[in-house]
């Protein structure tokens, strides 16, 4: 099965907020004007696409206007590329070719970021790479437990320290493993951060001086995970992380689980990071590449 057959399986509750939303929309012989045109943007605010919505519809209403859209299919078609035209043209996944890439991932608590790194880590070990996981998340047991466990699954090799340890300490301890073992890459977790916690955020910014110590450039990305059930509101949220660290890419998690999927674009808008992956489910190869063709294909498609 292709992305785009997974997607379309996985994508089900935004799919049909978006493609059987316009379908309904022209149900009866109904003929585009401005009253379809005002009731296709509330359809696109409702799968949460935000201030992008009103700028798709006037796109579409200026090519009515032309005579260029005119049916269900047209709309489809001119919906489609306007969708497109609003996603990063750098996404999806990064070169490894350094001789160890060294992976900062933030986020906050429930968002899915303990899920996602275990996934990334099993997506990477099963492409051949040796990668080691630091559990710098020492404020939660349950986070470097659960890490461990996922780990086991996929064999891949972690760094751990008791509850309370300094998160610094154990991203230091994962570099210098990770330098004598010669592991290709590395991914550290770091604790659920509130942006109300700035002693959190002070941490955050603790492990990323001690890891450039270690290893010139490092870490080489830093990836904030968003929860996509949040669909807005987790922009404002990303806000906060990228006023700490300069986040280089976006996990969206929890897609299968949301009509919100359109959040992706206003994300993308407001924050220019390109999405490098999309968690559609809960089982560890359920982390997807995201292809803006495949995506925008998937909520877009019919039946």
């Amino acid at each position: 099965m292709g992305l785009f057959d997974r997607l379309k399986n996985r994508l089900t509750r935004t799919r049909e907020a978006l493609s059987d939303g316009v379908s309904a929309l022209f149900h009866g012989g109904r003929q585009m004007d401005a009253a379809l045109l005002s009731d296709l943007e509330e359809l696109l605010y409702n799968a949460d696409l935000g201030s992008v919505a009103t700028e798709v519809v006037e796109e579409l209403a200026r090519q009515h206007k032309r005579g260029e859209v005119r049916d269900e299919a047209e709309v489809r078609a001119a919906l489609r590329e306007a969708l497109l035209a609003r996603l990063p043209k750098e996404w999806g996944e990064i070169s490894l070719e350094r001789e160890m890439t060294v992976i900062l991932v933030v986020g906050v608590n429930g968002s899915g970021k303990t899920t996602s790194i275990a996934k990334l880590a099993h997506r990477m070990s099963q492409s051949g790479k040796r990668l080691l996981v630091g559990a710098c998340d020492t404020f939660r047991a349950a986070a470097a437990e659960q890490l461990e466990i996922w780990a086991e699954r996929s064999g891949v090799e972690i760094v751990r320290k008791e509850e309370g340890a300094d998160p610094a300490a154990v991203a230091y301890e994962a570099m210098e493993t990770a330098e004598v073992l010669g592991y290709e890459v590395v991914i550290l977790d770091t604790a659920g951060r509130l942006h109300t916690q700035t002693n959190l955020m002070s941490e955050l910014e603790k492990i990323q001086r001690v890891v450039s110590k270690k290893i010139e450039g490092a870490p080489h990305e830093i990836w904030l995970v968003i929860d996509g059930t949040n669909g807005q509101n987790a922009i404002q949220q990303a806000r906060l992380f990228t006023e700490t660290v300069q986040v280089t890419g976006l996990i969206v998690t929890k897609l299968d689980g949301t009509a919100r999927g359109g959040a992706l674009f206003g994300i993308e808008r407001e924050l220019g990071i390109p999405v490098r992956y999309i968690g559609t489910g809960e089982s560890q190869e359920l982390l997807e590449v995201f292809e803006p063709e495949a995506f925008v294909d998937a909520i877009l498609s019919s039946g």
